[in-house]
């Protein structure tokens, strides 16, 4: 398979997307954050120092998503048409998940930008908690499903 951000002498390149269909994309990645019962406690009673914790993570996972391409060396800037992050409490982890749908109607996917904002998602939440427990763990960010453009549709197993 060859690498598409490579060029004939070796060197990195972003990829022409030009001559590519439009097309409705969409991408759903998702990560875990795990912590301490305590912590975790702390965290859902929203009574932490910083406030509401949950919140900031969905707002800064949006923010994430919207800049990847500042972030990640070849993502094209695109134009986010909606992310929706949703972060589910895991009492029996003890932590959360973190879920994030991106789409557009475009010519590249969005599988950096829901990545990215899961990652960073996440990683405010940890800011956010982090006075409470530095031992807390990010875990498993990856793609859970991809729609659109000449790959067509893809979903983990």
């Amino acid at each position: 398979m060859k690498l598409t951000h490579i060029n004939e002498n070796g060197n990195p390149k972003m990829v022409n997307v030009g001559a590519k269909n439009i097309t409705e994309r969409l991408a759903i990645a998702s990560g875990r954050i795990k912590m301490s019962k305590a912590t975790f406690e702390l965290a859902i009673s929203g009574q932490g120092k910083k406030g509401p914790v949950e919140q900031i993570a969905i707002i800064s996972a949006i923010m994430g998503a919207k800049k990847t391409s500042e972030l990640i060396a070849m993502a094209h800037p695109i134009l986010i048409s909606g992310t929706d992050a949703e972060l589910i409490a895991l009492p029996h982890l003890p932590g959360f998940e973190l879920r994030v749908k991106v789409s557009t109607s475009g010519q590249t996917g969005v599988e950096m930008e829901a990545l990215s904002a899961v990652s960073i998602g996440l990683l405010n939440l940890y800011d956010m908690l982090k006075a409470a427990e530095k031992g807390m763990e990010i875990l498993d960010i990856c793609l859970e499903y991809k729609s659109g453009g000449k790959s067509g549709e893809w979903r983990r197993e």
